[in-house]
């Protein structure tokens, strides 16, 4: 089933039992952004759907390698949050693929690319299985509900990038 049927016209319901991207591997990055990757000082995966949304970037060929080799460090905030996605459905395609829907199963996701995993105090008790998977965990407030409070996890990313 193609994406816009599943998440528009069925509105996401489907018991997902894997995904593929096609196409993926005939595309190419855009014009710079390896060459941007390879100059940034840091590189910031933000909390979207880890499947849907950051893996058809990922898929293309040659971006997963460009961030795993970059000198800058990455970081990844969990979309998930007390087990639950804030937005979508990124909790319900990671159960029906087997995967652990938790800030942990998203920082296994990434666990090949990104340096410091931010996580939602809410799931502070998972800090230490992301830190066993070679990955600095901070815990902080992920929820952005406020002007301010996105300014705040600004900085705490940044911070964690040395930015």
């Amino acid at each position: 089933m193609d994406f816009q049927t599943y998440f528009v016209r069925r509105r996401a319901r489907d018991t997902v039992l894997g995904i593929t991207f096609y196409g993926a591997q005939r595309s190419r990055p855009a014009p710079g952004l390896l060459r941007a990757i390879r100059q940034a000082a840091g590189i910031i995966i933000c909390p979207s759907n880890p499947i849907i949304s950051i893996g058809p970037i990922l898929a293309v060929p040659g971006i997963r390698e460009a961030l795993r080799k970059s000198a800058a460090p990455v970081a990844a905030i969990s979309p998930i949050v007390g087990g639950r996605a804030l937005k979508g459905p990124a909790a319900r395609m990671m159960k029906s693929l087997g995967m652990r829907v938790s800030a942990l199963g998203v920082a296994e996701v990434y666990r090949d690319l990104v340096d410091v995993f931010i996580l939602d105090h809410v799931d502070a008790s998972q800090a230490a299985k992301v830190e066993a998977l070679g990955i600095r965990p901070i815990v902080t407030d992920t929820i952005m509900t406020s002007m301010a409070k996105k300014k705040s996890l600004g900085r705490v990313v940044a911070g964690s990038l040395r930015l």
